[in-house]
């Protein structure tokens, strides 16, 4: 009998930012193929990664975001969310979920801002569930993570929004 040796992975493992850290600066095309640049979220921003549309778990979270908007415009912050998903499905996927705010198609090369927020799962090649609170400088304030399977609760955005609230 012939053992071989288990397979290493190749990439390293995700690691999110860490509170504190200052945010890569990335452009991405929206749903409309406007590009929209981090150093343009001035005020603060909450960034959500995200696996893919249309998928139940994302479309049901993305649908909280959307029906509490007032909760990130009450704390001042710009609410954008990124995919590894194509501009043309993230457009497809607003449309049919009415989202207005920004869907950031991170397609190709594939995952490249996702991986510099330590937000890309090399071993099924999507976004993990993780969101960051900027400053208006750019600096991780908070971060709101879930496992793959399950949303992340609205109650810990307004959470994290008022325990940074003094910083934005």
């Amino acid at each position: 009998m012939v053992r071989h040796p288990a397979r290493q992975p190749t990439e390293a493992v995700a690691v999110p930012l860490e509170i504190g850290s200052a945010t890569p600066f990335f452009t991405l095309a929206n749903q409309f193929g406007e590009v929209v640049e981090s150093s343009s979220l001035v005020g603060g921003a909450v960034v959500v990664f995200f696996p893919f549309a249309f998928s139940r778990v994302c479309t049901d979270e993305l649908g909280q975001l959307r029906d509490n908007l007032e909760l990130f415009d009450a704390a001042g912050v710009t609410l954008v969310a990124v995919s590894v998903d194509h501009k043309y499905t993230l457009r497809a996927f607003a449309d049919a979920n009415d989202i207005s705010f920004d869907l950031l198609a991170d397609f190709w090369p594939h995952g490249t801002v996702t991986r510099s927020y330590g937000a890309f799962d090399d071993t099924k090649g999507y976004a993990d569930r993780v969101s960051y609170v900027l400053d208006g400088s750019g600096t991780v304030r908070a971060v709101v993570s879930s496992d793959h399977g399950q949303g992340r609760p609205i109650a810990d955005y307004a959470h994290a929004l008022s325990s940074v609230e003094a910083a934005l």
